[in-house]
């Protein structure tokens, strides 16, 4: 009996659901970290902004070695595979009841290893399964982009929740720890669902996923992912290391693309050049980005109110990590509304440039901090509105989707096959140092502990906010000033005569949101 072909939607929606799973388990820890480091290890807020930055450095940087694995060791989906496991095991963790702040670092490290196989494959997977129609890779990394949020979107709430209420029945440090636990809990349903699932993946991958696993190389790759656990955790103890560490890999990661761009044949070069270009755009945005962990999330302890009121009418609070939400509520709110735009453009054949949609998202970001930093006009006893919270994080959410939920989709168009899982990772390196950028950035806010007036902590953030929004704004005339370059690579990229597509394009009724 002949076996059907799997459609793609079904392929898509396997990825989509082990990576929304995932994503429950990251955002869940990441919603806390900051606060947990502060309250329970003692930090002060430079301090835990600092290591969450290093971290989350780490985190985005590891990938780069994963995409790598993937490609040419493993195999794209067995490396997906072991990632998550092994995620699973860093938010285990987590769970064990103890403030040790070295147990802390180890679990990052672990968190570090996990993601670094994960993340590069899971989203190499996407771009294998929709590769070779541009529009569609659009359409399909902003779904894909959806699911982590609909993931964090669930985690962020629930994990303050669980870690108040157990924390108010059974004691403060079992409600942390337990919050970190459901974390682990998540991604283990995620990978019961994917062996259900595996099958709609099975024509899918690196060559490496159709060959047996060598026991000498998986033995290489435990040994080296076990010293880089040490290594993390040794990096995320030195402020000055970690600094240092951050600042090389950007040189490195600079000299690659130069060295792929010098060494590509020529029809692959207009198309790395622009990849290049809108990375640098990536990792300034990832510098707003970051502020969600850190300068936003405390300033919803110290200056939000946190009480949602419609009319005078109480509605509800908010635990002030909740806000964090806000991100991931609008994302899932307004992918469908972009990928519908992206797919009627694309008929009309007017759907507007990676590089357009990249400057619209630092508009809508800028906008965004400028709602924080303007919110305090209407703040009462040194505490803004939740609604204000709302709109910021729409502004900001969708300056988003344009950028980050598009930068995937940019190493899909631009890159060739042959780098695609690598690229994919060193993606992820730009944007880890950023995270620690971003972290540098939140510390203009830093709070002495004398300031407990919440007018001065209101005042000293909404000057970080303010900054930002006019940042935002050079960053968005650039966008567009390089418009005209960014058309003219990606015309000489997709130009037949200097370009080879050796897939036929998707057609676009195969594509159906999940």
């Amino acid at each position: 009996m002949q076996t059907q072909p799997v459609s793609q939607t079904r392929s898509f929606t396997t990825v989509f659901l082990i990576e929304m799973w995932e994503r429950f388990g990251f955002y869940g820890m990441q919603v806390l970290m900051v606060t947990f480091m502060m309250k329970k290890l003692g930090f002060i807020d430079t301090k835990a902004n600092l290591v969450w930055g290093a971290a989350a450095a780490l985190i985005y940087a590891t990938p780069a070695i994963g995409g790598w694995v993937g490609d040419k060791l493993l195999g794209t989906r067995r490396t997906m595979l072991i990632g998550a496991v092994v995620l699973a095991v860093g938010y285990a963790m987590l769970w064990i009841p103890s403030n040790n702040a070295y147990v802390t670092y180890l679990s990052l490290g672990v968190i570090v290893v996990g993601n670094g196989f994960f993340k590069p494959n899971a989203g190499n997977l996407v771009r294998k399964i929709y590769e070779g129609d541009e529009t569609q890779i659009d359409s399909a990394f902003t779904m894909y982009y959806m699911a982590v949020n609909i993931g964090s979107m669930i985690s962020m709430t629930a994990t303050p929740w669980i870690r108040n209420y157990i924390g108010e029945q059974f004691g403060d440090d079992l409600g942390w720890h337990t919050a970190f636990g459901v974390c682990s809990i998540g991604l283990v349903l995620g990978l019961i669902n994917f062996s259900l699932m595996k099958r709609t993946l099975s024509h899918i991958g690196s060559p490496s996923d159709d060959q047996p696993v060598s026991l000498k190389r998986a033995a290489a790759v435990a040994l080296v992912s076990l010293a880089t656990v040490f290594i993390a955790a040794f990096i995320l103890q030195s402020e000055t290391i970690a600094e240092w560490c951050v600042y090389t890999a950007g040189v490195v990661i600079l000299g690659i693309f130069v060295h792929l761009i010098r060494g590509s044949r020529s029809n692959e070069r207009a198309g790395l050049t622009a990849a290049l270009v809108l990375t640098v755009q990536t990792i300034f945005f990832f510098i707003f980005y970051a502020q969600m962990a850190t300068s936003l999330n405390l300033f919803a302890q110290r200056n939000v109110d946190l009480s949602f009121s419609v009319f005078g009418i109480h509605l509800f609070n908010w635990i002030p990590e909740q806000y964090q939400n806000l991100n991931s509520i609008w994302i899932v709110l307004l992918s469908p509304v972009l990928v519908f735009i992206y797919n009627s453009l694309g008929k009309l054949g007017k759907d507007p440039s990676i590089a357009a949609k990249f400057a619209w998202g630092f508009a809508a970001v800028a906008l965004g901090f400028f709602m924080y930093g303007f919110g305090a006009s209407w703040a009462v006893n040194g505490q803004v509105s939740s609604w204000i919270m709302v709109w910021g994080y729409g502004l900001y959410s969708l300056g988003e989707l344009l950028v980050s939920g598009l930068g995937l989709a940019m190493i899909a168009r631009y890159v060739p096959d042959r780098m695609g899982g690598f690229m994919m990772g060193a993606y992820y390196v730009a944007v880890g140092i950023s995270q620690y950028l971003g972290s540098v950035v939140a510390n203009i806010a830093h709070i002495p502990d004398n300031i407990t007036d919440p007018l001065q902590s209101l005042s000293i953030y909404t000057h970080l906010f303010n900054i930002l929004g006019f940042v935002g704004i050079g960053c968005t005339a650039i966008a567009v000033g390089i418009l005209p370059l960014m058309n003219k690579l990606s015309a000489s990229h997709s130009d037949p005569a200097t370009n080879y597509h050796p897939l036929p394009a998707v057609r676009s009724e195969e594509f159906n949101t999940p």
